[in-house]
């Protein structure tokens, strides 16, 4: 049922619904098109833009839709590419591709935003300010500017109106979610309700700059003894939610490797260099920056201080965060993956993800050990990290487990990762690399202050039930006297069984009050004997070896029962 209070807003936007009505339709998405000869309106659509779409592969053109949509829908298909256990493969690296260029606000429009922002005249805050933006995407642009001091810094200002923008499209993205999830059973199992409430999440928190800062503090300080890893300095007194300023890194991107090459750069070393960053992140620190494309590292030049130059990252926006529990579930996983333990990998994807109902775990069981020993023995050389991810990302959602969200995140991590090293040098081998922090794993594991530390939050989990069960019991007690707890069982095919227990019970009373009207010679006496202790003692035999012979041979008191 759609919520009322949302109403208006849906009614404001009945604009913004036509027009994604219309695009969706464009790009051959809309469900109309399905139920006409398809071959009838490209006939009709020859040599025209219509045609040209309708060329495409359905990835391309769910791309090339959300692309017209805008903002909140080009976020939408960036979140949607970080969840292949959903999506699949193939829809998850065509969403990879979306880029988020727009048009920059004018100088005045964003001069008022900083203004507002940072509550100080434009002339206080900086010594110098471009007034041109070195990009404009989708929530803000970045400028160049010099503070007082002389450093460099990019200033993010954030793009007026975005949000208000952003929510009306959520409510609309929203209300479809569970239209689709009700009407369109060959989509459900996209969880596309789930989807949207997890982008609400993602898309709130990208808005606010404030946490962007705080990540580029975290990384800053796990990787200040690294001279050879930079990122951007933030300043907090000169950022708010809507407003980010950070050292300027003056370096060339990986995607431009003419560039690279023209500096003199080593291209293995350079991808070794930076795959260790985000293998350092994952294994040691357990908080990954997770959009590791070429656009986003940097080569730094080298300088008095850094002889061998450095590795820049930008853009902390979207990161994920490892906690002990899963640390130790992804540990397990890898071991298994290593040892070729299919029985405990699928084990510790069941206990990681969520499960559907009727679930089938040998089948899934049998694909991964099918792909382990694909993989087995095969020389490092020829074996792909990411090939081998996306595959086993690609039978997880055919069986409908969904992974937490940093999982995918991380998977979708590695994958980049292993693409960008490729790209640098075709002889990469992101697994050649991984080996020293398996060892440190296992090492780990068996270390004494990482038992205590697990014996110590067992005994705090242990001490917070015991604690809390008081509590928690006299809450169930008075919800029984409100009569707000009921019990439900439910069963299936029981009833051969309750029938057998009542036929017994029925059998053993007979035959005891049988054995007692015999025993005491109740009347009416024959030669002695009770007669209805006689009639019912034989009876009760009978009966009893009716029922043995029923239990033995079906399990079934009537053979009819079940045809009937």
């Amino acid at each position: 049922m759609i919520d009322i209070t949302s109403i208006p807003r849906l009614a404001r936007s009945l604009g913004r619904m036509i027009e994604i009505t219309r695009t969706l339709v464009k790009y051959g998405l809309g469900d109309i098109l399905t139920q006409i000869d398809y071959r009838f309106v490209k006939r009709w659509t020859k040599d025209t833009e219509v045609a040209r779409i309708s060329d495409g592969t359905r990835e391309a053109r769910i791309r090339l839709a959300l692309t017209e949509l805008g903002t909140t829908f080009i976020k939408f298909g960036q979140v949607l590419s970080t969840r292949r256990d959903i999506i699949g493969p193939a829809l998850g690296m065509e969403l990879e591709k979306l880029q988020t260029e727009v048009p920059a606000d004018p100088f005045p429009t964003t001069r008022a935003t900083l203004e507002a922002e940072l509550g100080h005249p434009l002339a206080e805050l900086f010594a110098s300010f471009e007034p041109e933006p070195l990009a404009s995407a989708s929530i803000g642009q970045v400028h160049r500017a010099t503070l007082h001091d002389g450093r460099k810094v990019a200033v993010k200002v954030q793009h007026p109106g975005i949000g208000r923008q952003i929510a009306d499209d959520i409510v609309i993205l929203q209300e479809l979610a569970i239209l689709v999830e009700r009407f369109l059973p060959e989509l459900r199992t996209y969880r596309p309700v789930k989807l949207m409430a997890e982008f609400e999440r993602t898309i709130t928190r990208e808005l606010d700059f404030r946490r962007e800062l705080r990540h580029l503090q975290l990384f800053r300080q796990a990787f200040i003894s690294d001279t050879g890893i930079v990122f951007p300095e933030p300043f907090p007194e000169r950022s708010t939610g809507r407003v980010l300023t950070m050292e300027m890194l003056d370096g060339i991107s990986f995607n431009r490797p003419d560039e690279l090459r023209a500096a003199g750069v080593d291209f293995n070393k350079l991808a070794h260099r930076g795959a260790r960053v985000f293998l350092d992140m994952v294994f040691r620190d357990g908080f990954f920056h997770a959009d590791p494309h070429p656009g986003n590292v940097l080569y730094l030049l080298p300088t008095e201080n850094r002889p061998e130059g450095a590795i820049g990252l930008l853009d902390a926006g979207m990161v994920g965060r490892i906690d002990d529990r899963l640390r130790d579930r992804i540990e397990r996983a890898v071991a298994a993956a290593v040892g070729h333990d299919s029985i405990t990998l699928t084990e510790q994807i069941i206990q990681v993800g969520e499960v559907p109902a009727h679930f089938d775990s040998g089948a899934l069981q049998g694909e991964v050990a099918d792909q382990l020993a694909f993989y087995h023995g095969m020389p490092l050389e020829q074996f792909q990290l990411g090939t081998a991810l996306n595959e086993m990302t690609d039978a997880i959602r055919r069986y409908q487990v969904v992974l937490p969200p940093t999982v995918a995140l991380l998977l979708r991590m590695l994958v980049m990762l292993e693409g960008t090293g490729r790209m640098l040098s075709p002889a990469f081998n992101l697994v050649e690399l991984m080996e020293p922090y398996q060892r440190s794993l296992l090492l780990k594991k068996l270390s004494p202050r990482r038992a205590w530390r697990k014996l110590t939050v067992a005994m705090g989990d242990w001490d917070e039930l015991i604690r809390g069960f008081p509590n928690q019991l006299g809450t169930f007690f008075r919800m029984v006297q409100r009569q707000e707890v009921s019990v439900q069982l439910m069963h299936r095919h029981l009833e051969p069984s309750v029938n057998r227990l009542v036929f017994g019970l029925m059998v053993s009373a007979l035959f005891v009050g049988s054995s007692m009207l015999w025993a005491f010679s109740a009347p009416p006496l024959i030669w002695g004997a009770s007669v209805f202790g006689v009639i019912g003692s034989v009876l009760s035999g009978m009966l009893g070896y009716r029922l043995f012979r029923a239990i033995q041979h079906s399990g079934r008191l009537e053979e009819s029962d079940e045809i009937r």
